[in-house]
């Protein structure tokens, strides 16, 4: 009984903390991509061994499904709000990782000068900070961080494969793809 009561509270605890970190992520309902209006379409939380990294929230146009969207090449934005310190260093580690598991070198190669440029506009991240990625067909990639754009670059096979970090399979978190994904 003890662990079942144990377990019953562990669950409603961690909605309630789940909720408070996407309350404090406040994420804007509607966000401009490129001037296109797009509508956040869900959001949520990565977590790394029970310690919550970032809330990140996936926009898209209103009419669209998240998938839709990302089919259409429809303009989209993947917004990361950050609860933790990161070194820039480490955030470029990781998206190497993901990368090289997710294309084969032959794909990599091509697109290595774009990443390399994406990645020389990172800083560390503090608490707080906000890292965007926004996408349309004409403009391309942009990354900014609260707010500044940092870079933009026109391939969109950088963009394919960048966003893919996080919304593709094979990414950083399965669960969280599954979560930003999913049909409102």
């Amino acid at each position: 009984m003890y662990r079942l009561l144990l377990a019953l509270v562990l669950l409603t605890g961690s909605n309630h903390l789940l909720a408070d970190r996407l309350s404090e992520a406040a994420f804007s309902g509607t966000q401009d991509v490129y001037g296109s209006t797009v509508a956040l379409k869900n959001q949520a939380v990565l977590d790394y061994f029970w310690v919550d990294v970032y809330a990140a929230a996936f926009y898209a146009p209103p009419t669209l499904t998240p998938r839709q969207a990302i089919a259409q090449q429809s303009p989209l934005r993947l917004e990361l709000y950050y609860f933790r310190s990161i070194k820039r260093s480490d955030v470029i580690k990781a998206a190497w990782i993901t990368l090289k598991r997710q294309h084969e070198p032959a794909r990599l190669g091509p697109l290595r000068r774009d990443i390399d440029a994406l990645h020389a506009a990172f800083r560390d991240i503090q608490p707080g900070d906000r890292y965007a990625l926004n996408y349309s067909a004409e403009d391309g990639l942009s990354l900014q961080r609260n707010d500044e754009t940092l870079y933009q670059n026109a391939n969109p096979e950088l963009a394919r494969a960048y966003l893919g970090i996080w919304l593709a399979e094979n990414g950083l978190s399965d669960t969280l793809r599954k979560q930003l994904l999913a049909a409102p």
